[in-house]
């Protein structure tokens, strides 16, 4: 595994804080729709599915998916469309109900922390319905690194032509009221035939409950990894989509669909941390709760940004790695690249401390006590953890 090796400066644009962040509300064709007026659009790792050219993208770095957010006041709508890849929303503020099916008929409400993924080629919609005036902000992690654009129910593109916008055949937006011209029927993208419409999947609320993750229902464990043992580190992971990173041989996402990325829970005690490592992927965290601290390289000068709550952190494949949470407990979402199991290879002192304890890896990469195996397994666990 090549190293890659970060400067100060290169840490530093890898990481998205809040004040690095902004926000487009001319995005979508119905940026002018009464009730979605008051919606803002980040594009954070590529443009996502924005059709503003003046949406202003931090990390234009290909990673195999896109990363942005919504923020929308108390009772502002985002209205029905649907994805080619996958969309998945990661709830950090506020309640939000999101609707589904050809009138939007079908609706499930989620609280944050919560994790959804709505399924592809479907129409849908999501309002922040908050008890209080929460501006509610969501993230989104988008399949791919081209996702196509969206396509936006004949309804919405109907209304939204009342207010002079239209959508190029390249999925652009055309805004007459700020003088360009009214586009001919034969320069604006179609609306979807009814006739196709109705060829559309068809999920009952049930079945979209089966692609969330609420707080109550994520699955930690105290050992997904091979340093969550030693002194000052204590780490638990939660699955969410996928075979990420964890090392817990039991472990079992509830959603297995493949999506192009895999997503999961990191939670970090107060102080505490997850050890030098390094992951052939590349991997996006976003803080959800508390303060995370990136110290990146290992053979030579160390690198460190600190990222508060809501900060977004671009990890590049193959870097040197470890995190440690400041100010109290800590709660990341890690997003890394690929269907498939990532493995992880640990710092040979982070190895030789598990063992210690009796720790290591079986010959899959699961966490194991050492014991149990006989020397040849044992021998080839720590090849795993370490890729010699």
């Amino acid at each position: 595994m090549k190293q890659q090796t970060l400067t100060a400066s290169a840490a530093r644009t890898r990481l998205i804080a809040p004040e690095d962040m902004v926000s487009c509300n001319l995005a979508f064709i119905d940026c002018k729709l009464p009730g979605s007026h008051l919606k803002q659009n980040y594009s954070f790792i590529g443009p996502g599915v924005t059709q503003s050219s003046e949406q202003v993208i931090n990390i234009p770095e290909a990673h195999g998916f896109n990363i942005g957010a919504a923020a929308m006041p108390k009772g502002v709508t985002n209205n029905l469309h649907l994805h080619f890849t996958a969309e998945v929303f990661l709830i950090h503020e506020g309640r939000w109900r999101f609707r589904w099916g050809n009138k939007g008929e079908n609706a499930l409400e989620l609280e944050a922390p919560a994790i959804v993924s709505l399924p592809t080629w479907i129409f849908r919609g999501f309002t922040n319905v908050s008890a209080t005036d929460t501006d509610g902000w969501v993230f989104t992690v988008l399949g791919g690194d081209n996702t196509g654009g969206i396509i936006w129910h004949p309804d919405v593109m109907a209304a939204a032509a009342e207010y002079g916008l239209y959508l190029s055949p390249n999925n652009m937006l055309i805004d007459t009221s700020a003088g360009a011209a009214i586009p001919s029927v034969a320069e604006r993208m179609p609306p979807l035939p009814q006739a196709e419409m109705e060829k559309l999947a068809h999920y009952t609320p049930e079945q979209m409950a089966q692609f969330a993750v609420t707080s109550e229902q994520r699955a930690w464990c105290d050992h997904a990894l091979l340093d969550a043992m030693l002194p000052g580190h204590g780490a638990r992971m939660a699955p969410v989509i996928g075979y990420g990173i964890s090392q817990d041989r039991q472990v079992n996402p509830p959603i297995i669909a493949p999506h192009g990325f895999s997503v999961e829970w990191l939670a970090l005690p107060a102080i505490g941390e997850m050890g030098a490592h390094r992951c052939e992927q590349v991997q996006v965290l976003m803080v959800f709760k508390g303060s995370l601290q990136v110290t990146f390289n290992r053979d030579g000068e160390e690198v460190t940004i600190n990222a508060p709550e809501r900060s977004v952190v671009s990890v590049p494949a193959n870097s040197w790695r470890r995190y440690q949470a400041q100010d109290g407990e800590c709660e990341v979402v890690i997003t890394t690249a690929g269907d498939g199991r990532k493995r992880i290879e640990w710092d040979k002192a982070i190895v030789d401390a598990a063992a210690e304890l009796g720790w290591g890896l079986d010959p899959d990469g699961y966490l194991v006590r050492q014991a149990l195996l006989p020397l040849v397994a044992q021998r080839a666990g720590r090849r795993l953890a370490t890729q010699e």
